[in-house]
């Protein structure tokens, strides 16, 4: 594996990791031959320190391993791209990604991040029960759950057939959160789905 990589002069290579699930990016860092051969070998990800001068196994302490998916190479073969499954945090802080700053303020929500953003939320109000969440409260009435999905999809397509974009996406919004309202009730995560639809795609 290591040989189709050019490593630099001190033989690294930078390494972008990625949740393979949400498409996060969640840390820069730099590996050697002998941090790819480490981590092919036991499925994580496993990193050199510049500043240690070392080899490292990223979650050894924390418990926040990163299950490799599957390791890619960029055209020059001078850059690495890491698709993996975290365990919990990747940042040293307890932020979910090294990236939770912006030079110019406060980070931009993007749209790539709005359905991981809010399983990650639904998840939180299905473990902690708010008792003032409309989350909560379909969540105890699974009947609820499946009625409002429909409603919402006959609300998607009324919209599609004869209302404004505007209202289109609104209705479509709807429909995504009951949505994963419904996966959530299930314990079945947005990731399996869209693992179906790549399953699917010809």
């Amino acid at each position: 594996m290591s040989e189709r990589v050019n490593f630099d002069e001190r033989g690294l290579a930078p390494c972008v990791v990625q949740d393979a699930a949400t498409g996060e990016v969640l840390t820069l860092a730099y590996v050697n031959a002998e941090a790819l051969e480490r981590t092919a070998k036991t499925g994580e990800m496993h990193f050199w320190s510049r500043s240690r001068d070392e080899l490292w196994h990223k979650g050894e302490t924390s418990g926040n391993v990163q299950r490799v998916r599957e390791l890619r190479y960029d055209c020059d073969a001078d850059a690495i791209l890491a698709l993996v499954d975290p365990a919990g945090p990747a940042c040293h802080t307890g932020e979910r990604t090294c990236f939770y700053r912006a030079l110019d303020g406060e980070p931009e929500r993007v749209e790539y991040e709005a359905l991981s953003e809010l399983e990650r939320t639904l998840s939180a109000r299905k473990r902690e029960r708010p008792a003032d969440s409309y989350t909560v409260e379909l969540l105890a009435d699974p009947e609820r759950i499946g009625e409002k999905v429909r409603e919402e999809a006959d609300e998607v397509a009324r919209a599609v057939a004869g209302e404004s974009d505007e209202r289109v996406a609104e209705e479509a919004a709807d429909l995504l959160y009951h949505l994963e309202v419904a996966m959530l009730s299930r314990d079945v995560p947005l990731a399996r789905a869209l693992a179906v639809l790549l399953g699917r795609r010809r």
